[in-house]
């Protein structure tokens, strides 16, 4: 028998026409805020598929990305000098040798920062380069500054420091009995977890560990530094936060922010990774341009990227839960013991938005977390698609399948029987009330759609008659909180300038790494004017256009950004209106515009007409717009309060196998059944989900971390560290949209869809432990993730 080897009922039994069509809203408005004049133009641009503002310029290798960016006559550049040992005192740096090989200009060192010497946007702990210390293997003690790349990496390499080892602290447990944290531990209580446990009818014992992961966007680290006139600065950055690398590169240079200006135009992935760590690496090149008065560029190698940068934070688990004959949860105490590397970065937030989603979509009663954040002597570990929150999912969806073994119940029976309630059972462990609940008819949709019942009969039948190739099958929900958990960063602002011609031209305080950002807003810019897409260009993210911007992250680049462009489009709409209301002789809330045309109740003009009317009589023709999440708040000393705009929900149903005589696995089928509220361009959306289940399936099954004995990264390129190929993605691979609007008001009725997706896969983590246990019928399932063919084998009692 095969692993692939199709044993379904057929698309007949389990066709719902009810599941919406990726092109169903088209005909849905946008909301109109009270301050518009006039009325807002029925979609034409939002609501369908579109082509990716730069998908032609990418597919002709034409678009540009940072390291395309000619170069300016003398630029140098710029090698990291690493530390080769995980914990020691560093007694001296010998750059004797370095600075003698070819092309050579220069060695920066902690004592050549003129400004701040640490780095860090919460707790300011971290180093620009390694002063009377090193920290973690691949930490940065400096840089050679040379003519050509290639010089400055050979002469890195020549750089010898001197370092006394100290002992290192290399995991979570080492660090829990040694109480080294790089923050304060975080408890939450809710009820009397310790009294629903002793009363609980049943209890079960369980710890997991999770690994992190590398976010290996295709384009690495790279920042191209230009000395401007009057001690200015120009910084190209591959960067998701623009705002805080003119911040750092401004204090690291003892200047003013307003002297720093920082431009992205796009960047070759991010997933969380050139969130906060790509500032460094412009800080290093900012330091070597100031002293040498040149233009400088660092581009990171492969290698290199994954020995200094930080990863998805790695997770272990302890809990005791209790429950009843059905599998309800009646308490539950969990520990989460967080890897965050030698510095905190954001490690705090990531940990925080952990504790936030350990619930995922069940009710907890009575309850108690507790999260440390533990300090080691590894690379300082970061954001990644999710934020926390898939660590703190997979743990309650482990729970949950777990307690449906112990009963001998359908593992998806437990999940429905702990869903939260409409009306009642409807409060988090945080105290946020669940208001837009749709996880009920969401996965009851995706049960019958995916014929999850026929499917597990099926599956039972060949474990019976294939005792090496085992099948699996899990149907898993996601409920994921959308905004910055600091909720300071839950603002954007934008600027719309509409040319005499009728172009337009909108820049906003986000970035685009290849979600399609820039694509949303331009399509949301042009419905608010009534004009083609086509019209609209969306330009570079520019600290000098759009000032303190937030980190495009949390899953809000769309909700923050295209709202604020939508706003400053509209105030442009509006002068427009009275405008011509006034050569019209009829009220603004007349005018409409739609399809190029302005139209009142005496006539038709072309919008570009009216354009050039308008600057004939000096009206204004550009506007700023400006945007904050409403109702939330929190208290960050108790993790209680309202942390979330909404909720972004979605549920995947998985197939698996495996070899019981290698561990080896391979996904069959994949079924999901996605919220994205209504959706800006579905094609886009359908690509992020698509793309975020394969990243979280990576992250579960192939995508190993493995630090040895002495602290040193052992798989840090291709070779050993093995993301998720064309290969792996199943060739049943199914992505509906969910058919209904976002209940609060966010621009076009949309939902966030970068971060959700990712979760989805812990589906596929869940039936991997179902095909095991298929296999090992009435043994408990000990799989950590990732489930490695290694994994695998332990989990089956084979190693």
């Amino acid at each position: 028998m095969t692993m692939d080897k199709d044993i379904s009922p057929s698309r007949d039994e389990v066709a719902d026409p009810d599941v919406i069509n990726a092109n169903a809203h088209a005909d849905q408005q946008p909301d109109t805020p009270p301050a518009a004049v006039s009325p807002p133009p029925v979609p034409q641009a939002a609501g369908r598929s579109r082509f990716h503002e730069s998908a032609r310029a990418q597919v002709q290798g034409a678009a540009i990305y940072v390291d395309d960016i000619p170069e300016i006559k003398g630029t140098l550049h710029a090698a990291p000098i690493l530390s080769t040992v995980a914990h020691g005192r560093l007694l001296g740096v010998d750059t004797a040798a370095a600075l003698a090989m070819p092309g050579v200009r220069g060695v920066m060192l902690a004592r050549d920062i003129p400004g701040d010497p640490l780095l860090g946007n919460f707790s300011h702990d971290e180093p620009v380069f390694a002063q009377d210390s090193v920290q973690h293997i691949g930490q940065v003690i400096g840089v050679v500054v040379a003519d050509t790349v290639m010089q400055a990496r050979r002469a890195a390499r020549q750089v010898k420091c001197h370092i006394d080892a100290l002992p290192a602290i290399l995991n979570v447990h080492d660090a829990l009995k040694a109480q080294s944290y790089v923050l304060p531990p975080v408890f939450v209580r809710r009820g009397d977890a310790d009294a629903a446990l002793k009363s609980a009818r049943h209890t079960l014992h369980g710890t997991l560990e999770v690994g992190g992961q590398e976010h290996f966007y295709l384009e690495g680290q790279i920042a191209y530094v230009l000395p401007q006139e009057q001690n200015q600065w120009l910084v190209y950055s591959s960067t998701q936060h623009p705002g805080e690398i003119q911040h750092w590169v401004s204090h690291a240079l003892g200047i003013d922010n307003h002297a720093v200006r920082v431009e992205c135009r796009r960047m070759g992935g991010g997933f969380g990774g050139k969130e906060t760590q790509s500032g460094q690496m412009a800080v290093w090149a900012a330091v070597a341009a100031r002293k040498l008065k040149k233009p400088v560029k660092l581009r990171m190698d492969r290698d290199d990227d994954f020995l200094v940068t930080g990863k998805r934070h790695p997770f272990a688990y302890d809990y005791t839960v209790g429950f009843d004959d059905t599998g309800r949860l009646a308490g539950l105490k969990l520990t989460m013991a967080v890897n965050c590397g030698f510095s905190a970065d954001l490690s705090g937030p990531v940990a925080d938005r952990a504790v936030f989603h350990v619930d995922n979509a069940y009710f907890l009663q009575d309850v108690e977390i507790a999260s440390y954040r533990c300090k080691t002597n590894t690379q300082s570990h970061t954001a990644f698609r999710g934020f926390g929150g898939p660590q703190g999912m997979i743990v309650i969806e482990a729970i949950m399948g777990d307690i449906a073994r112990q009963l001998g119940l359908d593992p998806l029976d437990v999940r429905k029987r702990n869903l939260y309630g409409i009306g009642e059972r409807d409060v988090t462990h945080y105290q946020m009330k669940v208001e837009d609940n749709i996880l009920d008819p969401l996965l009851s949709k995706l049960e019958q759609t995916s014929g999850y019942r026929l499917r597990k009969q099926a599956i039972l039948a060949w474990n019976t008659a294939s005792p090496v190739i085992q099948r699996g099958i899990a149907l898993t929900p996601v409920k994921f909180g959308i905004s910055f958990t600091a909720t300071l960063f839950n603002q954007a602002g934008a600027l719309v300038h509409v040319y005499t011609d009728g172009s337009c031209q909108v820049n906003h305080g986000g970035t685009e790494m290849g979600q399609g950002l820039n694509t949303k807003v331009c399509q949301i810019v042009a419905d608010e004017l009534g004009i083609a897409f086509e019209q609209v260009l969306a330009t570079a993210s520019d600290t000098s256009k759009v000032p303190n911007a937030s980190a495009t992250a949390a899953s809000a680049g769309t909700d923050l950004n295209a709202r604020a462009a939508q706003y400053a489009a509209r105030h442009v709409r509006d002068n427009l209106a009275q405008f011509v209301a006034g050569l019209d002789g009829c009220g603004a809330g007349a005018v409409r515009f739609q399809g190029g045309e302005v139209t009142t109740p005496t006539g038709s003009r072309p919008f570009t007409e009216v354009v050039k009317l308008a600057y004939a009589n000096r009206i204004q023709l550009w506007s700023d717009g400006f945007y904050r999440t409403p109702k939330i708040h929190y208290d960050k000393t108790t993790l209680t309060g309202r942390p979330f705009y909404y909720f972004s929900y979605g549920a995947a149903c998985t197939e698996v196998a495996i070899d019981t005589l290698t561990g080896e696995s391979r996904v069959l089928k994949v079924d999901i059944l996605h919220d994205v509220g209504n959706s800006i361009n579905p094609a886009i959306d359908i690509g992020q989900i698509e793309g975020g289940f394969v990243q979280g399936m990576g992250w579960l099954t192939t995508e190993q971390l493995v630090w040895n004995e002495k602290g040193q990264l052992s798989t840090h390129a291709p070779s050993t560290y093995k993301i998720p190929t064309t290969g792996d993605v199943p060739a049943h691979f199914k992505v509906d949209l969910w058919p209904e609007a976002n209940r609060e008001d966010n621009v076009f009725g949309s939902k966030a869809v970068g971060e959700p997706p990712l979760m989805l896969a812990i589906s596929v983590y869940e039936a991997l432990r179902e095909a095991v246990a298929q296999a090992r019928p009435g043994a408990r399932v000990q799989l950590d993730a990732p489930a490695t063919a290694e994994n695998v084998l332990r989990a089956l009692g084979s190693l």
